[in-house]
């Protein structure tokens, strides 16, 4: 049976905390690894969701990419699409949990991760709400393994 974890974090992360996420980051990645999980889930978004998508591919391991729908970045930078299109054309699998953007599609694909995980992890910055709030406490509702970095 494939044991699978995703990530959820913010869009935003301050320039001086990337190098020590990326440590985590990969850390994690190796350990959960040794613990039998062979699937890695993220949502495609900007900021912590590329970063970790980019250092599981760096790793070579499976990547799955479950994306809110078809235009999510419609409206990026040119470099940002960029990016964007190398991880979607590097992954494993992508699946889409709305075709169009509408204001549930991100909580779908959200709870679509959390799911099909045994592990989940996040990084919070302090915020007291938003989509990586939401996506943490419906993890701790269905008893999923939650990493907080």
């Amino acid at each position: 049976m494939e044991r699978t974890c995703c990530f959820t974090g913010h869009r935003f992360i301050h320039k001086d905390k990337i190098q020590n996420i990326k440590d985590s980051i990969n850390n994690l990645i190796m350990d959960l690894s040794n613990k039998g999980v062979t699937n890695f889930m993220c949502g495609g978004a900007l900021g912590f969701d590329t970063l970790v998508a980019l250092l599981v591919l760096e790793q070579k391991k499976k990547l799955t990419l479950v994306l809110p729908c078809i235009n999510q970045a419609d409206n990026w930078s040119k470099n940002d699409i960029l990016v964007y299109q190398l991880i979607k054309d590097s992954a494993d699998c992508i699946i889409y949990t709305s075709k169009e953007f509408d204001k549930d599609c991100m909580l779908k694909r959200n709870r679509y991760m959390v799911d099909n995980s045994d592990y989940v992890v996040a990084y919070l910055d302090g915020r007291e709400s938003g989509g990586t709030l939401y996506t943490v406490n419906y993890a701790k509702k269905l008893k999923r393994e939650i990493i907080i970095i």
